[in-house]
């Protein structure tokens, strides 16, 4: 995938169409991993984040990407001169297979322990779509997750000197779940943002905002953008990564070295550009052709 099609999406006037026309080999697209800041790596593909945060005591991978990408992931880590068998926990964004399809692969191939929200955790361990989400019927099953364990909102996994906060993010999906971290980087201690999908995409014939079965979709959609908008955040990773502009930065890191990273604009930015989408979708929503 080349820089410009990566960067093309960082319009809300054309996000929808992004979000709506995305396709497995945007997902897969080839990426060379890469150091983001300290001991934070960016180990995914083209199209979708995977991150590897090491440490002496062992590694924390957050997302591990659709199933195809099981591969990449782990070719990338070991590119990087790190062990797969190192990882002692899996941290999940949301349950959507192009995040989540990966995580058995990978879980099995390190034996680590899966973290996840409990909304999203169910999903995992049966590998089979949320009747509730708003992508409903448009989603596919995924390999079942061994060795999964629900965590609470804010709370914090501890693994040597690694300390990583989970934050319930929900909307794009019931079980979507922001990470947050600190690592040092140029003799200063940044906050890094995982951040989950904040996007309000229903199904062909669904309607984000009339789900029956997630009659509060819109409410935890807006909490959620509002809680990514006000976090500590030096860095951000979203979890599509051109939609939270990492391409665009990572094009200034051959001149500014891990520092092209550092943009304390960026969550805000991104809370922005999903703002924008929900006030699209809901006035998509709100069209006499498009009531119910």
């Amino acid at each position: 995938m080349k820089m410009k099609k990566k960067l093309a999406c960082l319009s809300a006037l054309v996000l929808a169409g992004c979000l709506l026309t995305a396709r497995a080999a945007d997902w897969y697209a080839p990426q060379e991993p890469f150091a983001v800041v300290g001991n934070t790596y960016y180990v995914g593909t083209g199209g979708i984040s995977a991150v590897l945060i090491t440490s002496p005591a062992g590694h924390i991978l957050v997302d591990a990407g659709g199933p195809e990408a099981a591969d990449q992931v782990v070719a990338h880590i070991r590119k990087l001169g790190f062990r797969v068998e190192d990882i002692r926990y899996i941290l999940s964004s949301h349950e959507h297979h192009d995040h989540a399809g990966a995580i058995a692969a990978l879980q099995k191939l390190s034996g680590a322990t899966v973290l996840a929200s409990p909304a999203s955790a169910r999903v995992l361990e049966s590998g089979q779509p949320n009747r509730a989400d708003p992508q409903y019927p448009n989603l596919v099953p995924m390999a079942p997750v061994a060795q999964v364990r629900a965590v609470r909102d804010g709370e914090t996994i501890r693994l040597g000197p690694l300390a990583v906060t989970a934050h319930f993010t929900p909307g794009h999906t019931q079980g979507a779940t922001s990470w947050t971290w600190q690592a040092e980087e140029g003799g200063r201690t940044v906050n890094v943002v995982f951040a989950d999908s904040l996007f309000a995409v229903a199904a062909q014939g669904r309607r984000f905002s009339g789900n029956p079965l997630y009659p509060q979709a819109q409410a935890d959609v807006e909490r959620s953008i509002a809680a990514i908008e006000t976090l500590p955040c030096d860095v951000l990773v979203s979890a599509h990564p051109e939609l939270g502009g990492l391409w665009e930065r990572k094009a200034r890191q051959a001149a500014l070295g891990n520092a092209a990273f550092i943009d304390a604009g960026a969550c805000r930015g991104y809370a922005a550009r999903a703002r924008a989408f929900l006030a699209e979708t809901l006035a998509a929503e709100a069209a006499p052709a498009n009531r119910q």
